[in-house]
């Protein structure tokens, strides 16, 4: 009694606890570190690396060597400015009609066919079907169907929405729909998965206090959803600032809608210029992190980072 009133088993036993446990965890997590140490940090020093690399004295085509060259940044920064604004505006818009579109349709699936478990997982189904489909032939497909002359195209045409000399594949208006399009699923599904646990019976109690339709969506839906958009959001507005495919001309665009990725497979794999590649890359995570921080921190949602 007295052994154990000074408390000298606990202790001991908490301690030999630990100790086992220790070994145990970095087992667990040991293979995840190595993974993310050869496939996610061993690239990005290379790129980093790369980006600092000045042309070599020699002049041969692809030959540099590293020299600390931080002006590559400030040239990257000054020669594709107008392909940095013009992919951050196409991710703008494209996420806030993928969030158009995806909210009433995520609110239908995750609220209003709860009580249809068959329906909503048909309609699941076909919220990520496209996924069954590989990116490039869905990007190609539309660029048949909005050809100039597809029945689309005619249509605008006889609606006086295109002059009878505009077309609309090549546009900005074509590259932010095929970004919609093509991303409408990360958008959709953060969006079921928070609004399906939506607690219903706080809406029923929201309408029993005489809110209006809208004042129980501005009031109660929407702040409860906002996980889900901000998700949402991060999920579509990331990958969209990045993407080269909807934008190039050999798809939806044209030499006039080049954005951030384009340009990056240009100087790669086309100019041979790594450095500038590497430090426009290295731009864009910076730039997409800082805001990605201030939206998260301004929405309330800092446990998203």
């Amino acid at each position: 009694m007295a052994f154990a009133a000074f408390g000298g088993g606990a202790p001991a036993k908490d301690n030999s606890t630990k100790r086992k446990g220790g070994p145990i965890v970095l087992a667990l997590i040991l293979p995840g570190l190595i993974y993310l140490g050869l496939f996610f940090m061993t690239p990005l020093v290379s790129l980093l690396v790369t980006a600092l690399e000045s042309p070599d004295p020699s002049g041969a085509i692809g030959a540099y060597f590293y020299d600390l060259n931080f002006g590559n940044f400030a040239t990257v920064l000054t020669d594709y400015m107008p392909q940095i604004l013009r992919s951050f505006g196409y991710a703008f818009a494209a996420t806030v009609f993928a969030l158009a579109i995806s909210y009433p349709l995520a609110y239908f699936i995750g609220v209003k066919l709860r009580t249809s478990p068959l329906i909503q997982r048909l309609m699941l189904t076909l919220v990520i079907a496209p996924f069954f489909i590989s990116f490039l032939l869905r990007t190609i497909a539309w660029k048949q169907l909005l050809s100039d002359d597809s029945g689309f195209v005619s249509l605008l045409h006889s609606l006086h929405i295109l002059a009878p000399s505009q077309f609309f594949l090549g546009s900005d208006a074509a590259v932010i729909f095929g970004l919609t399009y093509n991303f409408i699923p990360f958008m959709t599904l953060p969006l079921f998965t928070n609004l399906e646990r939506l607690d219903t019976r706080l809406l029923e109690a929201a309408s029993d206090l005489y809110a209006s339709p809208n004042k129980v969506f501005r009031k109660v839906t929407l702040p409860l959803s906002m996980p889900g958009i901000i998700s949402g959001t991060l999920l579509t507005f990331i990958p969209i600032a990045g993407d080269y495919v909807n934008a190039s001309r050999d798809f939806l665009g044209s030499s006039k809608t080049s954005m951030i990725g384009t340009m990056v497979e240009a100087d790669f794999l086309q100019n041979w210029n790594y450095p500038s590649a590497s430090a426009l890359s290295v731009l864009l995570m910076g730039l997409i992190l800082v805001m990605v921080t201030v939206y998260v921190r301004r929405s309330g949602t800092e446990d998203l980072l």
